[in-house]
């Protein structure tokens, strides 16, 4: 281990941790790496896997963090590569020969690859070593960034064969830590845990108004003005405008967030890295993949969503282990925006309803069968419900945990391919039986100009096959460049376990589910105000949220500890909801909505929510939309169920 410590990476020793992970996933065991943003969580595996037999699966979150792990690894002269859909086909397939051939000793993916089934058909013909689950928190429910896919991978772990998980994050409360090991079946001795207080990091909140803040902003960056640092805001506008703002007092800042496209977004963030752009002004679209040491500050222009946000967006300054500065310039303003992104995910009774409808009547389709299936196209189904994506994939993941349906696979509904090289040399490539099979496959195709649609069910007429058999027939050739290969419309497929289940029973237990998770999410909101407002030392508690329980004294050096807790500024006034006239904000969207309009629909409307239904219906251009953004989500819906009966029955 020291061996290659020395000569690929070159350190000439570990980091706190990373020796008893290390040794862990060699002794052929699986293991959990929690350690602060970093603190070198990325070797853990990469060392690893030079001395593994098979490949190491690497699943990470976003595609940016997959990049830059890429690059950094290929500096250091190992074999990694990632499959993501920002590749041309040429290059997907390069890489899968890199796989099957084992020249590729990592391959990085994000979790929703696995969703795909060509890669998974490919996958599954891989001998694997390491299944590595990178920002690992997200397969907790009870963790900030929950995300329903990665719940599925202790399942494709076992449908692999893969013998060993290592888990890595920096943001793990002990709640999370305990779901995230029982999930993966890691021994307790072999989750390493750090600690997550880091002496390098100066924290301070300031209580500031808001009108304020770019006065006092602007006067703490004049004696930063020769380092880097990030400020983060919550919305693209406010980054923009604060960009704005600076650049106009004399200080050179640049707007960054998922609004802009590709090109610009890569542009500055290559100036940043390189040095030639000092303060980027970002959405939190800019921090995961930024691997940069010297960051000497990290400012929140705005709240952040969370704790778990907040330590996850600091932990970018001071890499290298340099004195680096926190501020929070805080007030409650924005609490109504947060509060009401939590609400805005939350389905409505009726959406569920729909759902376990379609549940029944697919089992009903299905009369005679053992194993009764629903085949669904999420968007699709998001529509009809009109409950966001997301929030959908949860729901789905609910139904499966209370065994009404299990997942078995997920399909593209539509393969289409074009000839690359004439029809009937693709055929006399093949021998007997393959080429039978092969000119099948093209005559029972679905011909258009130039692409054809593989027709499974007239294949199966005129020559018996099995699906695998196609799609590993005609992702060989799309390999060989004998045909380009398209697939689109993807279609999960579920087997319903139990379709006797009380409808309306469920629609109550399923919604007040939902609500536990919108009033778990709040509470979240106010861990941070009572953080934020707190007297005791800032760096003591974040520790200590985080099941770091070695900080057992006080830093000394955030702005509690310096007697200098932040004290929010009183609300700014907003004009009494029962001072509006009803019929005259809300009459447009009313009739617009027509029959759906329900209080809580109404309610997001007003507050800037979108849902499906609004996107398919234009509400956005629709007059009052967003005109209550800056009130509370209970409140505007307390005012929209009092007027909303009297205003139906004029």
């Amino acid at each position: 281990m020291q061996q290659l410590l020395q000569s690929h990476f070159g350190f000439s020793e570990f980091r706190p941790g990373q020796e008893q992970v290390v040794t862990a996933i060699l002794n052929g065991q699986s293991a959990a790496a929690i350690f602060p943003t970093g603190s070198g969580k990325s070797l853990c595996y990469q060392l690893p896997a030079l001395c593994l037999p098979h490949l190491t699966l690497v699943v990470s979150p976003l595609l940016a963090l997959i990049q830059d792990q890429i690059n950094f690894l290929k500096s250091k002269g190992i074999a990694a590569a990632s499959i993501d859909s920002a590749q041309s086909r040429e290059e997907a397939n390069d890489v899968m020969r890199g796989v099957r051939t084992g020249e590729i000793k990592i391959l990085m993916i994000s979790v929703e690859r696995l969703n795909n089934e060509r890669f998974r058909q490919f996958i599954a013909e891989v001998a694997i070593s390491l299944l590595v689950v990178d920002e690992a928190h997200c397969i907790s429910e009870w963790g900030h960034n929950f995300r329903p896919d990665y719940l599925k991978l202790p399942r494709y772990q076992q449908e692999l064969n893969i013998s060993q998980t290592l888990l890595l994050t920096a943001t793990a409360t002990p709640k999370v830590i305990q779901d995230m090991g029982s999930k993966f079946g890691i021994l307790p001795e072999n989750v390493i845990l750090t600690g997550f207080y880091r002496p390098n990091l100066h924290l301070a909140v300031k209580g500031v108004r808001s009108n304020e803040k770019i006065d006092v902003l602007s006067h703490w960056l004049q004696s930063r003005l020769n380092s880097s640092g990030i400020i983060y805001v919550t919305l693209q506008q406010t980054a923009e405008q604060v960009a704005a703002q600076l650049s106009a007092r004399g200080i050179a800042a640049k707007a960054y967030h998922a609004g802009m496209s590709s090109d610009v977004r890569q542009s500055i963030q290559h100036e940043f890295m390189s040095g030639g752009q000092g303060i980027i002004v970002a959405t939190i679209a800019f921090g995961m993949g930024i691997d940069k040491s010297d960051i000497r500050f990290v400012v929140h222009y705005d709240l952040p969503k969370s704790i778990e946000n907040y330590a996850q967006e600091i932990g970018r300054a001071g890499r290298d282990g340099g004195e680096s500065d926190c501020l929070v310039l805080a007030n409650g303003d924005n609490l109504s925006t947060l509060e009401n992104f939590v609400y805005g995910d939350t389905p409505e009774p009726s959406g569920i309803a729909v759902v376990l409808k379609e549940i029944k009547k697919a089992a009903s389709n299905s009369t005679g069968s053992a194993n009764p299936q629903w085949e669904i196209v999420l968007n699709s189904l998001s529509n009809q419900s009109n409950i966001r994506p997301l929030s959908l994939k949860t729901l789905l993941v609910y139904l499966e945990l209370l065994n009404i349906i299990k997942p078995t696979y997920s399909y593209f509904a539509e393969y289409k391919f074009k000839f690359l090289i004439p029809e009937a040399e693709v055929v006399e490539y093949f021998k007997e039986e393959r080429r039978d099979f092969i000119r099948a496959l093209f005559s029972t195709a679905d011909r258009a100009k130039i692409w054809s649609s593989v027709n499974f069910d007239a294949l199966n007429q005129h020559y018996a096959s099995d699906r695998q058999r196609v799609l590993k027939a005609i992702n060989y050739l799309d390999e060989k460049g004998m045909i380009e290969l398209q697939s689109k419309q993807m279609t999960q497929v579920y087997q319903v376990l139990d379709s006797q289940f009380d409808e309306q029973a469920l629609t109550v237990t399923l919604s007040s589910r939902f609500s536990d998770k919108e009033v778990s999410e709040v509470a979240r909101i106010n861990e941070l105000v009572a953080l934020f407002t707190s007297t005791q030392c800032l760096s003591r508690q974040l520790a200590h949220y985080f099941a770091d329980e070695q900080m057992i004294q006080d830093c000394g050096v955030c702005s509690a500890c310096r007697g200098e807790p932040a004290i929010f500024p009183p609300a700014l006034y907003v004009k009494p909801l029962n001072e509006y006239d009803f019929h005259q904000v809300c009459s447009a969207a009313v009739v617009k909505l027509g029959t759906a309009c329900t209080p809580v629909l109404l309610t997001r409307f007003l507050c800037g929510l979108t849902t499906p239904m609004f996107t398919k219906l234009k509400m956005r251009s629709c007059p009052g939309f967003a005109q209550f953004e800056k009130y509370r989500f209970a409140d505007v819906k307390s005012w929209a169920t009092t007027n909303l009966p009297g205003m139906a029955m004029l």
